[in-house]
């Protein structure tokens, strides 16, 4: 069974303002998405199913059908407030979405299959989606999942500081813990985060999620309990959100199983900040100069 990829896209309305307006970084005006998608197919990634919301679905298909027809399995899912929320009562307050994990978790009926999430607007890199694949077609059970880890180093970006969810690893290779750190820059040949009034410094050679994960299809029975707990213990707060990160923290704390930390060489780049725009532009130009990417992926 070929696993499917999972590209969490249901927040980029909001930061784009419509799906019309979607950024083109390549040369033929591809998105970071696209890269991704043509990395997870040449990978052997057999479907991609997208989670947006319902508001720009039409937009959506007009952008990206056109491209991929006849060369992956398309399905769409939406992310959707009352999904999953069974007799708890959406407070009338809370209007974003509930996080990550919940995306994932309308996923349920979509995904009968191992399967890899990813974020829609981070480049994760060739070889991150062959480690992703090898691992779900030979290791992935109810018991393993698996999370790509990035060197910190890496995953920086030079026009301010970035979060991070800095990954403590065993002598295994399996997640021990994620500690999210807000407020990370190099700061000479160091790299620190800032929390309060306070500095640290994070060892150079850390490995760091970037929303990157590998999952047997039974995370999604466990995740609708899960959430049902979050709803009783932060429904009531309008700014909790359910992140995969939970997820994982739980699934390791309760001994249900364990998260290998599969290390990539790749460079991570996204826009965390709209002036790394042009650096992203560079880094795919150069990749397309180096033979790495074809100058136009659906061509």
């Amino acid at each position: 069974m070929q696993p499917t990829l999972l590209i969490l896209a249901a927040g980029m309305a909001s930061r784009y303002g419509s799906m019309k307006q979607i950024q083109g970084f390549g040369p033929s005006g591809e998105t970071i998405m696209d890269y991704s998608i043509y990395d997870a197919i040449r990978a052997g990634f057999t479907k991609v199913v997208f989670i947006i919301r319902k508001d720009f679905a039409d937009d959506f298909k007009n952008i990206f059908e056109p491209k991929l027809k006849g060369k992956v399995e398309i399905d769409y899912v939406f992310q959707d407030l009352h999904s999953f929320t069974g007799s708890y009562p959406v407070p009338a307050e809370r209007t974003k979405p509930w996080g990550t994990a919940h995306a994932v978790l309308c996923a349920k009926d979509a995904i009968k299959e191992p399967f890899a999430v990813i974020n829609a607007d981070d480049f994760y890199g060739r070889d991150a989606f062959e480690k992703a694949y090898a691992f779900l077609t030979r290791e992935v059970s109810p018991k393993l999942y698996c999370i790509i880890g990035y060197e910190l180093a890496k995953t920086l970006s030079d026009n301010g500081t970035v979060s991070r969810g800095v990954c403590q690893v065993d002598a295994a290779g399996n997640l021990v813990s994620i500690a999210e750190r807000t407020k990370i820059y190099q700061d000479g040949d160091k790299i620190t985060y800032e929390e309060g009034d306070k500095k640290f410094e994070v060892p150079y050679d850390s490995k760091v999620s970037m929303n990157f994960w590998g999952f047997d299809p039974s995370v999604f029975a466990y995740t609708e309990k899960i959430f049902g707990e979050f709803l009783q213990e932060q429904g009531a707060n309008p700014k909790a959100e359910f992140f995969i990160p939970i997820i994982g923290d739980k699934l390791i704390r309760d001994g249900k199983g364990n998260i290998r930390v599969i290390p990539t060489s790749s460079q991570w780049f996204g826009v965390t900040y709209k002036e790394d725009a042009p650096g992203v532009q560079a880094s795919l130009n150069a990749l397309i100069a180096k033979g790495e990417y074809p100058s136009n992926l659906w061509k």
